[in-house]
């Protein structure tokens, strides 16, 4: 069961939704690849588990990263533990989200998870508190919202360059460095001050960036028209051509687009994959 409410007004610059999740069973094979969204997030456990990510498909050890964490942007997946059943709540984040929330740069979080108490201190012990006091779903998103009200801080709107370049990315009408190039022409900045920040905004440069919205959007046309090829697809979600999507789709997601579709569930962002044998 996962419940997903739109965030509260205050919120909705800086959070893109909020979210529990009870996941009551196990992933097939123990495992997933957690797909890049080019989006921070929060995640809390509410069950006493804790988040346990792999380095690769050989590590049989694993890290603990604890029991709540901010993930930074990526531009690639990541491996996780899915063995045990998992109750969560936590947050889609959006770009300027790290400083406003956090008092970080997104470029800082990027490719990593932080522990949350790094970053609040004591408010995510009192956070914790609070979720395990709720006596609902609802009720825990209530709280979660009222803590991040909380912890946010008044910060300067993002650069208009940057707002520009991002509402044209969303779009899906900049993907390539002459696109970019043209974006940083008009804001009559250097290049350089824009790819700063943009980093600091999004966590990711900006090409990148594009090009993980793009994969999202080829996967969002899948979940939609799952029987189409995937040649129709990629055309349609920016690529050129069939052997692009490829080659990005084995970064991105680490596996081929054929053996995404056999593979994929319910949750696009999230494919079940094997652990060592």
């Amino acid at each position: 069961m996962t419940l997903v409410r739109p965030p509260l007004p205050a919120l909705r610059p800086y959070v893109e939704s909020v979210w529990v999740s009870d996941r009551a069973g196990a992933a097939p094979d123990g495992r997933e690849h957690a797909l890049p969204t080019g989006q921070m997030h929060l995640a809390l456990r509410l069950d006493g588990s804790t988040v346990r990510l792999y380095a690769d498909e050989d590590d049989t050890v694993g890290e603990t990263v604890g029991d709540a964490v901010v993930a930074g942007a990526r531009a690639s997946y990541y491996i996780k533990d899915m063995s045990m059943p998992t109750r969560s709540v936590g947050v889609q984040l959006r770009p300027g989200a790290a400083t406003a929330l956090f008092g970080v740069s997104a470029a800082a979080l990027q490719g990593r998870h932080v522990p949350l108490d790094l970053l609040w201190g004591t408010d995510a012990d009192r956070l914790r508190e609070r979720l395990h006091e709720a006596c609902d779903a609802h009720a825990q998103l209530d709280v979660l919202q009222a803590m991040l009200l909380a912890r946010l801080r008044v910060i300067r709107a993002l650069h208009p360059a940057v707002a520009q370049a991002l509402a044209h990315m969303e779009a899906g009408t900049v993907i390539d460095s002459i696109d970019i190039g043209s974006l940083v022409k008009a804001a009559d900045t250097s290049h350089r001050h824009f790819i700063a920040r943009f980093r600091d905004a999004t966590g990711l440069p900006p090409k990148r960036y594009a090009r993980v919205l793009r994969f999202r959007r080829l996967l969002r046309s899948f979940a939609a028209n799952p029987s189409l090829p995937w040649i129709e697809l990629a055309l349609a979600a920016g690529y050129s051509d069939q052997s692009h999507c490829i080659r990005e789709f084995r970064e991105f997601a680490g596996v081929t687009p054929q053996a995404y579709r056999r593979t994929a569930g319910a949750a696009s962002m999230h494919l079940p994959v094997a652990g060592p044998r």
